[in-house]
């Protein structure tokens, strides 16, 4: 079995090389290589499911005990400078390729068809292949610096895949966003990185942890600088998985195809950011400032995505707060020292909102066909309703997901959300009672979500709602309407027929009056990744915690687990009863609340919304978050920029415009003193000469 460890670097530079390969092709015989999309397609998924199939043996043979593996190479060496490149293999890079690979081979096959009008399909791919060979590259990096490489590898990739339809301003600017807060988070990484190797003279994992320990301890390095250079290193994730307050790129990442908005935020980007911080966390443990941090920034990060979700109406965006929240979670269980249910959390996450993200962008093709290709009208929840007549596989599947992130026995969720609470319960009750309430808004939300797109009339024909989303788009766009303008319904006739034809461009999509189910290709991952949904958290229960047992931190020795269901003691039984019927009981009461407004209608919303304008109005607008950064980021280096322009323009240039001034007006003097004349020339010497005399007569 060496042999196959040798051969893990494959894993991801084959996806590479067929990236590499697309993109030589695109940039060199453009048109060839998008005639052959369908070979392309099936040349990308096929190296993406050959690394995955490599990756399930590697998991499979830590999983029976195999010891971590390490190829190393010097690449770069000065004095006592050593720098090495080259993988690990150990349990939890080896549990990452298997999420990554998985998650990216369904999302590479859903593919297929929800891009299969696009002409930039071929080119999709290209990106695809490049995001996961990066992800993969840094799940199995040995050291900082070359996790550092392959992090702004996934950074530049997620900017190209946001920005793919670079030809629509939003998604330009959202990709800048993206781009931008993530520099920051980066920056802070670097900082972070560059004072560990200051102190720890290491790149390795491991080494900075028991290093930087051994100088605290005595006393050759303060305990707060060690706690700076951790949070430092901390704002890496903070960035990449959306925590507070660097979460902002994150829902506007949408503005991506479906495809990739799923792959972000289940098995690449986002997690890169738990990745990190599980990787490091023998330098965070032994710091008790930065794991306070850690868990208060996730937990503040959990209820703030919760609470933005509960207004959203476009369905992607009630997604990512929706992933913005769970991330909150698993960092927060990272914060109290949960490093195993961080990672549980993590894998069980990455399947039903991988899930999630698909089954939402098969409502969304299935509204095309009626709506437009619009995404103010296609994505937005309103126009939806009773799409399980019309789509009952994609309803199905996008039920059993909303069931796992509730929280609901005995899906996925529930076991990994429930094993962070009970850990977060026993450190901190305040972070516990947090986590609590956001479950319960958690499940409001998303069976707000699933009620409105799935149950009741369609109204995707209804003009009173399309009306009402195209004026709020020219509110948000500045035009206001003022008492002597028109009304918005005089205004706006029929968006959705003026959609059909500002959009029509995809013949194949034609106008018809009911949303339809997706094609096999979009279908199938769905089913597919219904499974772990479903059954995956049984590899965490209390009962037989296979996943503890497999990943748990570095240093930390487990008991090996021996077959078969195991009895709880009576304690730790009633412990867990507790702890899971507070869970549940919130998380029916959140499902009762959706149910009451949404599907029996009950209760009126809009009424509550009157009752409550302060917190309405907060969620609503995202707790102002960009507002703020509007005012004091973007107009703030606005107004900058304009003080420094005219520093620039009347000072420097100035001085410069001054110099060649006095340059000007001198040679034009002294232009008339050169007239050719030897005897003139002759004359001023002379005059040169006395005065001097007369100045060295008068000085002595």
């Amino acid at each position: 079995m060496e042999m196959l460890y040798q051969y893990a670097w494959l894993i991801p530079v084959l996806p590479l090389l067929a990236a590499a390969l697309i993109g030589v092709g695109l940039i060199s015989f453009s048109k060839l290589t998008n005639s052959l999309r369908r070979l392309s397609a099936i040349f990308v998924v096929s190296v993406m499911g050959f690394a995955m199939v490599l990756s399930f043996a590697i998991f499979w043979n830590q999983f029976q005990g195999h010891a971590p593996y390490t190829q190393m190479i010097e690449w770069a060496a000065a004095g006592d400078f050593h720098l090495s490149m080259g993988y690990v293999i150990d349990n939890l890079s080896a549990l990452m390729l298997v999420i990554v690979t998985t998650v990216a081979f369904l999302v590479m096959i859903y593919t297929d068809g929800y891009m299969a009008h696009d002409p930039g399909y071929v080119r999709f791919y290209a990106y695809l292949s490049l995001f996961s060979s990066s992800m993969l590259g840094l799940v199995i990096s040995p050291n900082l610096v070359q996790v550092y490489i392959f992090w702004e590898l996934v950074g530049m990739c997620s900017y190209l895949l946001i920005g793919f339809w670079y030809d629509r301003k939003a998604a330009a600017d959202a990709a800048q966003k993206a781009f931008v807060t993530n520099r920051v988070g980066d920056f802070g990484l670097l900082l972070g990185i560059l004072g560990l190797y200051w102190a720890t003279h290491s790149f390795d994992f491991g080494t900075i942890g028991e290093r930087l320990q051994q100088l605290v301890e005595s006393g050759a390095l303060s305990g707060a600088i060690a706690a700076l250079f951790a949070v430092l290193v901390f704002l890496g994730p903070v960035a990449k998985s959306a925590q507070l307050p660097l979460h902002v790129w994150l829902p506007d990442a949408m503005e991506g195809p479906t495809p990739i908005s799923a792959l972000i935020h289940a098995a690449t980007m986002v997690a890169a950011g738990v990745f990190l911080i599980a990787r490091m966390f023998p330098v965070f443990e032994e710091i008790p400032t930065a794991m306070n941090v850690i868990a208060w920034t996730g937990a503040c990060t959990a209820f703030v995505g919760a609470t933005i979700a509960i207004t959203q109406n476009d369905i992607k965006k009630g997604l990512a707060y929706s992933t913005m929240s769970q991330l909150g979670y698993m960092v927060m269980a990272m914060g109290v020292g949960g490093y195993s249910a961080g990672m549980f959390h993590l894998m069980t996450h990455a399947y039903f909102k991988a899930m999630l993200f698909l089954g939402s962008g098969s409502v969304i093709h299935g509204m095309e066909g009626v709506v437009g290709h619009d995404p103010a009208y296609a994505q937005d929840m309103r126009m939806m309703g009773g799409l399980r007549k019309y789509m009952p596989i994609t309803a199905v599947t996008f039920f059993i997901g909303v069931l796992a992130i509730s929280g609901i026995p005995p899906f996925a969720g529930f076991w990994s959300k429930d094993e962070i609470l009970g850990l977060t319960f026993a450190a901190n009750p305040t972070l516990w009672l947090i986590g609590w309430v956001t479950a319960g808004i958690t499940a409001f939300y998303m069976f707000r979500m699933y009620f409105t797109t799935f149950e009741g009339q369609f109204r995707g024909k209804d003009v009173g709602i399309a009306n009402q989303i195209k004026a709020e788009q020219l509110q948000a766009a500045g035009l206001a309407f003022g008492p002597g303008a028109m009304n918005p319904q005089e205004l706006l006739v029929d968006p959705i027929a003026d959609n059909h034809d500002a959009h029509d461009t995809h013949g194949s999509h034609g106008h018809s009056s009911t949303p339809h189910e997706s094609a096999l290709s979009m279908t199938l991952p769905l089913i597919l990744l219904a499974i772990p949904s479903m059954l995956i958290g049984l590899a965490g229960t209390p009962f037989h915690n296979y996943f503890e047992a497999f990943i748990h931190p570095p240093g930390e020795v487990v008991e090996a687990l021996q077959p078969g269901f195991h009895n709880l003691p009576a304690e730790e039984l009633n412990e867990f009863l507790v702890m899971a019927g507070n869970s549940v009981g919130i998380s029916l009461i959140g499902i009762t609340l959706a149910s009451l407004m949404y599907l029996r209608h009950k209760i009126d919303p809009a009424a509550i919304a009157e009752k409550i304008p302060v917190l309405y109005q907060l969620s609503k607008n995202k707790w102002y978050f960009d507002d703020v950064y509007n005012v004091v980021f973007v107009q703030g280096s606005r107004r900058l920029a304009r003080q420094v322009l005219e520093v620039d323009y009347k000072v420097v240039d100035g001085v410069v415009n001054l110099t060649g001034l006095i340059t000007l007006l001198t040679g034009e003097g002294l232009k008339y003193l050169e007239n050719g004349r030897a005897q003139f020339y002759a004359l001023i010497v002379f005059a040169a000469v006395l005065g001097l005399v007369i100045f060295s007569g008068v000085m002595s």
